[in-house]
């Protein structure tokens, strides 16, 4: 689902969470809705696999923010516990879509669904450089949940104004059903086998009230339930219909989920562990509508099969069982090993764990570069930076020579005050072959050290 083109302040205050180290395994521990902060996502998209775990597939907010145009990057994030969370790492890009728009950008709520070995992730994306009557729904396979995606085309029959946020839902009999839309318009249709073609028509979903965008199915106990956003001014919400068939007619039943905030809305219901859960977007980090965080809570029913009203918490969901333990060490950068460039420096600094930090990266393009980092036989690793800071500062992360994203580095209460971590997955080359390099300008940050940690 796209940002809305007027973005409101909000009065939430900033509230960050910390990654922490359980065993060696990366995780983003979660003490506080958002789950996610050290980039901006939306539009998270839930499911549980065979592996057991829960993943989110989440679009993500390029920041800084222009806009809707500037949405990319697709990310993965998943869980077994509720409670620490792991960045699975970009699954794709605008430049990655060989029909796509040539400005990229335009990469909103996506889904993914898996049959038969393979995972199908589908994403809304223009065509043309007039984007908004030139969507498609494209497709991309991988026999992982969360790496390895390739587009393999986009769904034939299906196209232009407002064709977006693909949500598709898997029945009980195997059958896969595809819903999508936006402006007042929601559509959904059967698909075939190969989950790359409709079979039969497209068919309006008739019954709903207020229908804005944000299509989600899931069932429960026979019963099929369709929640959107609907187009209550300022802040959408959240509503939903039920069914005894999962293309309707659609019985409307109400609100479920009050605005969060954030204008825009955009959800997703799953059942984990004997629990079911809401998963939302707010933008209670950046204050900016078109700068979001993912969420998520818990979804009660009451003894009718009527949703109760979610309550939104700063908590989040308690942990379900005990965090995971397996070792993986990372492998520590220190701030003395940078190449700094641009009126960064590496100083002497007694209160940084190896004696020497980076400083001076709130000038424009101060940057630290190292050399010579390592990732095993390569493959995916988690970059997490160790800092200090007065501000609410960011850092540009280079991976390789690729640009991956703006980090949000949240104060720590002081320049000394070395408690601050935010990391991302990225891919990395085997052995000791890769540069990676923060680049400063966007509030003042000191750098301790950094650590990578395989996931491969």
């Amino acid at each position: 689902m796209k940002p809305s083109k007027i973005f409101p302040a909000c009065s939430r205050r900033l509230r960050f969470s910390l990654l922490a180290i359980f065993g060696g395994i990366a995780f983003i521990s979660r003490a506080a809705n958002p789950f996610i902060t050290s980039i901006y996502t939306a539009d998270p998209s839930a499911h549980v696999w065979a592996d057991g775990r829960l993943y989110v597939y989440a679009s993500h907010d390029m920041d800084p923010a222009r806009g809707c145009d500037l949405m990319d990057r697709y990310h993965v994030f998943s869980t077994d516990d509720m409670a620490n969370w792991r960045d699975e790492g970009e699954i794709l890009r605008a430049s990655q879509v060989p029909w796509g728009r040539k400005e990229g950008g335009f990469m909103w709520a996506p889904d993914c669904a898996y049959r038969n070995g393979t995972y199908y992730f589908y994403f809304p994306h223009p065509s043309e450089t007039r984007w908004n009557d030139s969507w498609k729904i494209g497709v991309a396979t991988s026999t992982n949940p969360a790496s390895d995606f390739k587009v393999q085309g986009y769904i034939e029959g299906l196209g232009g104004f407002a064709m977006i946020d693909p949500a598709v839902f898997m029945d009980d009999d195997g059958q896969a059903y595809m819903y999508f839309g936006g402006g007042s318009r929601c559509a959904g249709a059967k698909l075939k086998a190969n989950m790359t073609e409709i079979d039969g028509t497209v068919q309006p979903m008739a019954g709903l009230e207020d229908f804005h965008e944000a299509t989600w199915v899931f069932k429960r106990n026979g019963i099929y339930f369709l929640t959107y956003a609907d187009n209550h001014p300022q802040n959408n919400r959240m509503r939903y219909a039920t069914s005894t068939n999962a293309l309707g007619p659609w019985s409307y039943k109400g609100v479920y989920l009050q605005p969060t905030d954030c204008d825009t809305t955009h959800g997703s219901v799953v059942r984990f562990r004997g629990q079911w859960y809401q998963f939302y977007h707010n933008c209670s980090i950046s204050g900016q509508g078109n700068l979001r965080s993912v969420c998520v809570d818990k979804l009660d029913f009451n003894d009718d099969g009527t949703i109760k009203t979610i309550v939104q918490t700063k908590d989040g969901p308690p942990a379900i069982k005990p965090a995971r333990t397996e070792k993986i060490d990372p492998v520590k950068y220190a701030a003395g090993s940078a190449v700094t460039a641009n009126g960064a420096q590496v100083e002497d600094d007694d209160a940084a764990a190896g004696g020497k930090s980076v400083r001076q990266l709130h000038l424009e393009n101060a940057s630290a570069q190292f050399n010579q980092v390592g990732s095993g036989h390569g493959g995916r690793a988690t970059v997490t930076i160790h800092y200090a800071t007065a501000d609410n500062a960011k850092l540009e992360l280079f991976v390789n020579g690729e640009d991956y994203s703006l980090l949000n580095t949240p104060a720590t209460g002081g320049w000394d005050a070395y408690t601050g971590q935010a990391n991302l997955t990225v891919p990395l080359g085997a052995r000791n072959t890769n540069t990676v390099r923060f680049v400063g300008g966007h509030g003042g940050v000191n750098i301790d050290y950094f650590t990578v940690t395989p996931l491969d």
